[in-house]
C-alpha cells in the first residue's frame, strides 16, 4: 500500500513537471505568486513531528491554487497538471533550509500532500473550464458552497490515505486511525480547508493582492497551535519526570516505566483504542509504579506482579492518590488505583497497562528466551488474572518488528 502511494505520487510529480516544461506556465503571475506562498509556508513549517500538517500555510496555498478558476473577474487556464507542478516546486524550494538542517518532511507527507492536491485539481478545474460549475450552481453562495464541500472531500480522502497508509506498516485496525485522523480534521485541517477556499474565492474577486490579507489568520493560528502543542509536550515531559522519581529512588529498574508505556500504547493501538483513551492509557502506564514510594522497603527489581493481592491494592491505592495531588487527568488516577482489581472489574486500560507490567518484569533479564516464557505465563494466568483478548494483542505487538521499548527521556 505505501509503495504504490510513492508510485502514484510520483509518477503524478514527474508527469506534472514534464509537462509544464514543456509548454510552459500558463499565467506566469499567478504561478509564481501561488508558488511563493507555497514556499513560504513549508519554510514557516514546525520540526514537531507528531503533527499531522506541520505546514498549514503552505497545504492552505496549495489547495487553493487547485480551487482557483479567476483571477480579480478572468478566467484562469491553468490545469491540473500545472497546479501539481507549482505546488511541489514551491514545496521543494520551501524544504531546502530544512532539508540541510536534517528536518525535512518525510515521504509519506509529501506523497499525501501531491495526491491530495492532484484529486482537487482534478474534480475542480475540468468541470469549471467546461463551465459545469457554473451552469449548475452559479456564480454566488451556492458556488461557493461547492468550493467548500469540495475541499471537505478533499479532507476526507486525505484522511482515509493517511489511515491506510498507517494500517499498511503498523497492521492497526483501520477504524481507530480513521477516527483519529478525522478528528485532526477539525483542528487545524479545517483552518487549512477554509483558508484555501477563502484563497480561491478572494482571489477571484481581489486578485493576487488578497493572498497576503488570507494568509496571516492561518500564520497567526498556526503560531498558536505550534504554542498548544509546546504545552502539551511540555505536559507530557512533566508526567515523565514524575514516573522517573520511582527509578531514582530504587523502586524500580531505569526505564521500566517508559517501556511499559509504550508497550501499552501499542497494545491500546492494536485493540482499537484511540485519541484520548491512548493518552490516558500512556500516562496511567508512566506512573502505574508511582504507589511504591510509600514503601519501607524497596520490592526487588519493582516486580509488583508477584506481590499478594493485599500489597498490590494497597500500592495501587496509593499511586493513585499521589496522581490525584499532581493535577493530572483524574482518569488517570483511576487506571492506576485500580491495577490490583481483578480483571473482569477493571476497565480494559487498567486491564492494558497491567498485561504490559507483567510482561515486562517476566521478561526481564531472562535471556533470548525470556519474552516467550513470559508470554507463556501469562497466558497460562488468562482468565484468572489478564484478559485472554489482552494477552494476545501483547503477543502480536511483540512480535511486530517496528516495536522499540528502549528507555524514553
Amino acid at each position: 500500500m505505501v509503495v504504490l502511494v510513492y508510485v502514484v505520487a510520483g509518477a503524478v510529480t514527474l508527469l506534472a513537471l514534464w509537462s509544464t516544461a514543456w509548454r510552459g506556465l500558463d499565467e506566469r503571475a499567478i504561478a509564481v505568486g501561488f508558488g511563493l506562498l507555497v514556499a513560504v509556508g513549508e519554510l514557516t513549517r514546525w520540526g514537531g513531528g507528531g503533527d499531522r500538517e506541520s505546514a498549514p500555510l503552505g497545504a492552505a496555498g496549495a489547495l487553493g491554487y487547485a480551487l482557483l478558476g479567476e483571477k480579480a473577474g478572468e478566467a484562469t487556464h491553468h490545469g491540473v497538471l500545472q497546479v501539481v507542478a507549482v505546488a511541489v516546486a514551491g514545496a521543494l524550494v520551501g524544504c531546502v533550509p530544512h532539508v540541510a538542517r536534517g528536518k525535512g518532511p518525510s515521504l509519506d507527507h509529501m506523497a499525501r500532500r501531491v495526491l491530495t492536491v492532484w484529486f482537487a485539481a482534478v474534480c475542480f478545474q475540468p468541470l469549471y473550464n467546461q463551465r459545469r460549475l457554473a451552469d449548475w450552481f452559479g456564480d454566488g453562495a451556492y458556488y461557493a458552497l461547492a468550493v467548500v464541500g469540495l475541499l471537505a472531500l478533499t479532507g476526507l480522502c486525505d484522511a482515509v490515505l493517511a489511515a491506510a497508509m498507517s494500517r499498511a506498516r503498523t497492521r492497526w485496525p483501520f477504524g481507530p486511525l480513521l477516527r483519529d485522523e478525522m478528528r485532526a480534521m477539525l483542528g487545524i485541517g479545517s483552518a487549512v480547508c477554509a483558508t484555501g477556499a477563502v484563497m480561491a474565492l478572494a482571489v477571484a474577486v481581489a486578485g493576487l493582492w488578497a493572498l497576503p490579507v488570507i494568509s496571516l489568520p492561518l500564520l497567526l493560528t498556526q503560531l498558536a497551535f505550534r504554542r498548544y502543542s509546546a504545552v502539551k509536550a511540555t505536559y507530557r515531559q512533566t508526567i515523565a519526570s514524575l514516573a522517573r522519581a520511582t527509578e531514582i529512588a530504587g523502586y524500580t529498574p531505569h526505564g521500566h516505566a517508559h517501556r511499559v508505556a509504550a508497550l501499552s500504547r501499542a497494545i491500546g493501538r492494536d485493540l482499537g483504542l484511540s485519541g484520548p483513551d491512548l493518552t490516558v492509557l500512556e500516562y496511567a502506564a508512566l506512573m502505574h509504579d508511582i504507589g511504591q514510594l510509600s514503601l519501607v522497603d524497596p520490592v526487588a527489581e519493582g516486580a509488583t506482579a508477584e506481590l499478594p493481592p493485599a500489597q498490590q491494592r494497597r500500592i495501587a491505592l496509593l499511586g493513585g492518590a499521589v496522581v490525584r495531588q499532581t493535577g493530572v487527568d483524574a482518569q488517570v488516577a483511576v487506571v492506576v488505583e485500580r491495577q490490583a482489581d481483578p480483571y473482569r472489574e477493571q476497565p480494559l486500560t487498567a486491564r492494558i497497562v497491567r498485561t504490559a507490567n507483567a510482561y515486562e518484569e517476566m521478561s526481564r533479564g531472562t535471556g533470548p528466551q525470556g519474552p516467550l516464557a513470559a508470554l507463556e505465563k501469562l497466558r497460562l494466568a488468562t482468565g484468572r488474572q489478564y484478559q485472554p483478548e489482552v494477552v494476545e494483542a501483547l503477543a502480536r505487538v511483540v512480535s511486530h518488528p517496528g516495536l522499540s521499548l528502549g528507555s524514553a527521556g
